[in-house]
């Protein structure tokens, strides 16, 4: 939620407030027109209160300090009966500017041992229930010292995560100073031994609730001397011996519950337990195998007893419960939160159904099974959904929390069950989930975002969500003062964001302003909230209209400073992806020269193409550097892009084909420059370039060839490639790849070679130097040209050279050109000194060159090209029209040459004509 607490509306009156937007109190109907003073302070005390009320303990705190008047209500002593702690991070000085404030506080949840440790800081000591999550680090120092400063408390639960570090020593603890304590629920126990157990059944003479969850070891029979257990629960417990439990647990004179989910207690156990207990009522074995393996098993014969597993009806077993079972359907949880006439037994029972049901679905969705579809879509899921409705908050979250793991088969590559999923929507758990994440329960907020998220992978449930206002719900969720609700809510984001039809929505409703804001808001410490921020926003800038408002957010900065500062691999490689994303709209925007003008931004692009993450660099250099070269060419370069781009071409040589793939054309996209190239050479460019040549990977080795035909064009890079052992390979794609690209560029890389150029400079140096390269480029020039002359003649057909020297009909050297035609090369662009070249080589001595220059032109000039006008431009401004003339008229010039020649011309004419209209 966004809260402005200390803003001013006027400055009439010195105690004149602005009051905080809340999802459930519209501002609308509290102030009818915007532009009016009011005076908060007018309000009814029971008004405020309630305002109050509906705010984390951090805001209810920041609020009172707004006047004397909310100072004062702010200290109302029944809004610190409860406190949850789990929203911001507490530690002992916070505790300690909140202890005035909790002399009554009653009901405390916290996350976490520092939140733990600032317990005692509280000094509340008429504290009856403390609930806490996340307390693998909780140690028995801790624990001892929270319940000798607490004699009154009545309930202690910690879970449902394990609890690593708390011995027996602790639990011992809590039944000397605890002497009311009537519930205790724990998770992930090493050892729960005798003595701990005699030892709370001897001083909490009212412990009616026992939960051992998850343990490693429970002493069953010392179990079966806390008389006073009404309710008892060692679900997922390991080790326990069910023959013990079966001959000790049911003389338990007032045991009404028993809860033994998830473990390995069988028939035998199972049916002594509910035949031999006179008081048992319920007894919940959901996901036992060794029980569900047993098909004989009858649950029929033990009247007036209900069991739950997987194999009964949860629903119909809980409207056994009732007196009158006709008034019970399908919803039988909602059904009995309705009911005007209450029976307080079943009540109990019904609550404590509840917590059990919510706990064991939530773990056993964890641990995901195998064999349990049939289950999730026809119990498992209508049982979440209608635990959602629960008056137990903690119910409510675990619900929404197991929507949110069952739906997930893959959480690594985002895969989801989309059965389970669309079986959510269809029941109504969507307006369900939205509802919940417009409490002001921050904890519900959270964990129905988190589900929201998971769902909305299934672009049926996204379309669900988007319909039923979900995207203003998650947009607004976003700007929470809570990182785990901002968190969640900026995951649901990215998940619509892949939706093209989405898009827009979530620009509408002010996410793109939000999501930039969280990372400026969460800037370190928080990596999960920054990598689903840039993550939609990277999935938001792939659209042009998006894109622009992502930069006007201030997105750019925003992620150059994750790009250079952050660590965590998943976010490095969203803020690549979006500042990528950003930068590929090209003309059709001002982002791409937005990214490189932002300050560092090059700078950080170029460092992560050093990253250990092989998806990072994969990303930065095909999607961020790619895209990024034009009019960034040489201030990539200046930041150190030579360099890396070829440290990592040199790096590659095991790498996926991909990263290959992107390596290469990177390097081919920096080497457009001719500094560059020259650099890409002197930094030892040429022999990894090489070496991705020569991959099987089509891909890899026609970028590597380009990137080689870009090097060659200065003859010291020329020299090196022959040096390097670079002719081989190019001679071999330029004859065998199965790509045509990849065989144009090869030749026309050998080309450059061998036009002359390379000669003089290999010629530098001592005499002896001299002969022997002399030598090695008379081999090579052979090689080279008896290929390049081949390549040619594959796109040649003697019958129709032979009709089109024979004639001048444009027919002839129309049917010659789509011979000839390569239609990716209409892609390809060229520089005038690059054009200037093929021309040049067109008075070669080579007739084989002349050949290849000719054939080069053509490519470049055929209309419809993408850049046949830039060319044929090019060539007008040089006078190639004169040099072509001379070509297509030599005597002694191959036929192939002179009627590529004419086509040459024929294709200047046309675009001459075109640009004249």
């Amino acid at each position: 939620m966004n809260r402005r607490v200390r803003q001013k509306v006027a400055k009439k009156s010195k105690e004149k407030v602005g009051l905080p937007s809340n999802p459930e109190i519209g501002d609308a109907g509290l102030c009818p027109d915007s532009n009016e003073d009011v005076d908060w302070t007018s309000l009814p005390d029971d008004t405020v209160i309630q305002l109050f009320s509906c705010l984390n303990y951090r805001d209810r705190a920041s609020l009172s300090s707004a006047c004397k008047t909310w100072r004062v209500l702010g200290l109302s002593s029944c809004l610190w009966t409860s406190l949850d702690l789990r929203a911001h991070k507490c530690d002992p000085g916070m505790a300690v500017s909140l202890a005035s404030r909790c002399v009554n506080l009653q009901k405390i949840r916290f996350r976490g041992a520092e939140s733990a440790d600032a317990i005692i800081h509280l000094q509340a000591r008429n504290l009856r229930e403390i609930s806490g999550d996340y307390c693998r680090k909780i140690t028995d120092a801790t624990l001892s010292m929270i319940v000798a400063r607490h004699e009154a408390l009545e309930t202690l639960q910690l879970g449902p995560d394990f609890c690593e570090k708390v011995s027996s020593d602790a639990i011992k603890a809590v039944a000397f100073c605890c002497p009311k304590l009537k519930k205790l629920r724990l998770s992930g126990l090493r050892d729960v031994s005798a003595d701990v157990i005699n030892a709370l059944a001897k001083h909490c003479p009212n412990l009616i609730d026992i939960g051992f969850l998850d343990c490693l070891k429970v002493d069953e029979a010392a179990l079966g001397n806390v008389v006073s257990v009404i309710f008892l629960s060692v679900a997922g417990t390991s080790n326990m011996k069910w023959g013990v439990v079966s001959h000790l647990w049911h003389k338990l004179p007032k045991l009404i519950g028993l809860d033994v989910s998830r473990t390995d207690i069988g028939p035998s156990a199972v049916s002594r337990l509910l035949s031999l207990s006179p008081s048992l009522k319920v007894l919940c074995a959901l996901n036992c195998p060794v029980l569900e393996a047993d098909n004989t098993f009858s649950v029929n014969k033990y009247k007036g007893k209900l069991l739950l597993a997987l194999f009964t009806d949860i629903f119909k077993g809980l409207a056994s419960l009732f007196a009158d079972t006709t008034k019970m359907g399908k919803n039988v949880l909602l059904e009995w939160r309705n009911l005007k006439t209450k029976d307080k037994n079943v009540d109990e029972i019904m609550t404590w159904l509840e917590w059990i049901l919510s706990h064991t679905l939530l773990r056993t969705a964890e641990s995901n099974p195998q064999g349990l579809d049939v289950f999730w879509l026809k119990l498992g899921a209508p049982v979440l959904l209608s635990l959602m409705q629960s008056s137990q908050e903690e119910v409510q979250e675990r619900a929404a929390t197991g929507l949110a793991t069952f739906v997930v088969i893959d959480d690594e590559n985002a895969s989801i069950d989309c059965g389970r999923a669309e079986a959510v929507m269809r029941d109504g758990g969507i307006r369900l989930l939205l509802n919940l994440a417009k409490s002001w329960r921050e904890g519900l907020q959270s964990e129905a975002a988190k589900a929201v998220a998971n769902l909305s992978v299934n672009a049926n449930v996204a379309k669900a969500v988007a319909e039923e206002g979900g995207i203003e719900i998650l947009a607004g969720l976003a700007r929470s003062m809570n990182r785990l609700v901002a968190e969640e809510a900026a995951g649901g984001l990215w998940n619509l964001s892949v939706g093209e039809e989405h898009k827009g929505a979530i620009a509408e409703a002010g996410g793109v302003k939000a999501l930039v804001d969280l990372i400026f808001k969460w800037s370190s410490g928080s990596d999960g909230v920054l990598e689903r921020a840039a993550g939609a926003l990277a999935n938001l800038a792939a659209d042009d209209k998006c894109s622009m408002e992502v930069a006007l957010a201030g997105g750019v900065h925003a992620l150059v400073m994750l790009a250079r500062n952050c660590k965590s691999e998943g976010v490095q490689e969203q803020a690549a992806r979006a500042l990528a994303n950003l930068a590929a709209h090209g003309d059709s925007n001002s982002n791409n020269a937005a990214v490189g003008q932002e300050a560092g931004a090059l700078e950080a692009l170029v460092q992560l193409t050093r990253s250990l993450h092989e998806g990072v660099r994969k990303l930065l250099v095909h999607y961020g550097t790619y895209h990024l070269m034009t009019g960034n060419r040489e201030a990539i370069a200046a930041a150190g892009g030579v360099e890396a781009l070829v440290a990592l071409a040199q790096s590659c040589a095991n790498a996926s084909p991909g990263l290959q793939e992107r390596a290469a054309g990177a390097l081919w996209g920096l080497s457009v420059s001719e500094a560059n190239s020259i650099a890409i050479g002197q930094e030892g460019g040429v022999a990894p370039l090489i070496a991705l040549a020569r991959s099987e990977a089509e891909d890899v080795h026609e970028t590597a060839a380009g990137a080689l035909w870009n090097l060659a064009f200065n003859p010291g890079n020329a020299l090196r490639i022959v040096e390097e052992g670079g002719v081989p390979a190019l001679v071999d794609l330029c004859s065998s790849s199965v790509s045509k690209m990849a065989r144009f560029m090869a030749a026309l890389a050998l080309a450059y070679m061998f036009d002359g150029r390379m000669d003089e400079f290999a010629l530098i140096g001592t005499s002896t130097e001299s002969t022997s390269k002399r030598v090695n480029l008379d081999g090579a020039r052979r090689m080279a040209l008896k290929h390049i002359e081949a390549f040619v003649l594959t796109f040649t057909n003697p019958q129709a050279f032979a009709t089109a020297a024979a004639s001048s009909a444009p027919a002839a050297l129309a049917q010659v050109t789509e011979r000839a035609r390569i239609q990716e090369a209409g892609h390809l662009r060229c520089s005038g000194a690059e054009i200037g070249r093929f021309v040049a080589m067109l008075r070669n001595p080579s007739s084989i060159l002349k050949a290849c220059a000719a054939f080069a032109l053509l490519q470049f000039t055929i209309p419809g090209g993408r850049h046949a006008l830039h060319h044929a431009s090019l060539m007008q401004s040089a006078g190639a029209a004169r040099v072509l003339r001379a070509a297509a008229a030599a005597a002694t010039a191959p036929l192939e040459a002179k009627i590529f020649a004419r086509i040459v011309l024929r294709n200047l004419e046309y675009h001459h004509l075109e640009s004249s209209i």
